[in-house]
């Protein structure tokens, strides 16, 4: 059995895991003093330091350190009486044990596996703030990728613009049947005052999915007549303008390799669920932060656009608040592109972002995001999002030079978080509207029904 034990452990014998402990958390190392002789007093070959209490080589540091958590009885197949050398000791483990017994070598300073795997984790995040950050060949190829896909998809002078039906900014309509499109309810009769200047916010909003609403009320047959067609002035160009992004957003997602990779009904979902929100991404590209308007080549929108397509304040108003804060986040365009294919690639499960960071330690945590409906393959396309995630946070660390670089991330993926809760409300909002003014386009319902 000793014989059999000798042999099993020859192997193994000059190799030992990074960092055992000292005393308490601290290394178990101690740098000697000039005068003392390097020489491990276990087997006299050349020292490291102190181990455990005593002047040893890595050798038979590793060796005291796995003879110690090694629950077999070890014996000598001689007479207990070996000189242990640097030549011979792996010939007999019970004498070299005794050895580091006998010159002070200590049990209790070696660290357990928890403590060397947390030790481990600090070398290691040391050595990667310490080294530049680079983006991998594959992180090149996503960022490409998805920027060419952009270009080729989304025209950034909006010339096509101009050929949508009219931008009608006459309000008549609306006042003339006493309605407010910010107004809870767009059935009052009563006129109401309309908002002053200076309570006008400048936005836009602009359209995706979520779930119906029964909160509002539906008027009779005589009284739907009779505001068809004469409410909302500025929908007929939104309707126009909603259809051509779905289009494009379509194009975009069905360039990229890894949504042509999932099976059509994932695609049909993450497209009916990402819709709204690479919409908002996309025009906060436009978005002056300073005057509060959305400079779209020959066309520019307002808040009050919004309103007279029929929109309300508790939506665009966070909406507001949201382009507000990504814009001034200054983000480049790759960033822009990779935030929308977080967007698409959003399969999520609720998750608590402070756990979500702890289960992947220094890499990233991901938005806490809702379920898709209708996804079926959550691993592969978590896979995709966690790729893409991973590829932003690269970049900000390798292209971003400010101080503060470490703070952008967390805020993009805040500003992700908040556009998912306002993508029910907008859907809310568009049925509303459409059961007013039954002029938005086949498509938009179909992007915002619960079909799959």
């Amino acid at each position: 059995m000793c014989l059999l034990q000798l042999r099993m452990s020859k192997e193994m014998e000059e190799f030992s895991p990074l960092g055992d402990s000292g005393h308490g958390g601290g290394s178990e190392e101690e740098t000697e003093e000039d005068d003392e002789p390097k020489i491990c007093q276990v087997c006299g070959d050349k020292s490291t330091g102190y181990h455990f209490n005593a002047m040893t080589c890595e050798g038979c540091k590793g060796f005291f350190r796995r003879a110690m958590k090694r629950p077999a009885q070890l014996c000598c197949p001689f007479q207990n009486a070996c000189v242990i050398t640097k030549s011979n000791r792996r010939q007999c483990q019970s004498c070299r044990l005794q050895k580091c017994l006998s010159i002070g070598m200590k049990r209790e300073l070696i660290m357990s596996d928890e403590a060397v795997e947390k030790r481990r984790m600090q070398i290691r995040r040391k050595r990667l703030q310490e080294e530049p950050v680079t983006l991998s060949p594959q992180q090149e190829t996503v960022i490409q990728e998805l920027l060419t896909a952009h270009h080729k998809t989304f025209d950034m002078t909006c010339a096509n613009f101009i050929q949508f039906r009219p931008l009608d900014r006459d309000q008549k309509s609306i006042s003339e049947h006493g309605l407010e499109p910010n107004s809870d309810s767009l059935f009052h009769t009563t006129t109401r005052k309309p908002p002053s200047e200076d309570a006008v916010q400048w936005t836009i909003s602009f359209p995706s999915p979520s779930s119906p609403s029964s909160s509002f009320q539906s008027p009779d047959n005589k009284e739907r007549k009779r505001l068809k067609n004469s409410i909302f002035t500025t929908l007929p160009h939104f309707t126009d303008l909603t259809t051509h992004m779905i289009k494009n957003i379509i194009n975009f997602s069905k360039t990229l390799t890894m949504f042509r990779a999932l099976i059509i009904e994932d695609q049909i979902a993450l497209l009916k669920g990402a819709t709204f929100e690479i919409i908002l991404i996309h025009f906060n590209m436009f978005f002056n932060e300073v005057t509060g308007i959305w400079e779209c080549g020959p066309l520019q929108y307002c808040l009050d656009d919004a309103m007279r397509a029929g929109f309300q304040r508790h939506l665009l108003d966070p909406m507001m608040n949201f382009h507000y804060a990504l814009r001034k986040l200054h983000l480049h365009e790759e960033e822009y592109v990779l935030m929308q294919a977080i967007s698409l690639f959003s399969p999520g499960t609720p998750e608590d972002p402070q756990q979500a960071h702890e289960r992947r330690c220094y890499f990233t945590s991901l938005t806490s995001f809702t379920d898709r409906p209708g996804v079926t393959n959550h691993n592969m396309i978590d896979r995709n999002q966690e790729t893409v995630a991973l590829t932003l946070k690269s970049y900000i660390e390798a292209k971003r030079s400010n101080a503060d670089k470490h703070l952008l991330y967390p805020k993009i993926l805040a500003c992700l978080t908040e556009m998912r809760s306002m993508n029910e409300e907008y859907t809310k909002q568009v049925l509303k509207i459409q059961d007013i003014q039954p002029d938005v386009s086949p498509l938009l319902l179909e992007i915002i029904s619960k079909d799959s």
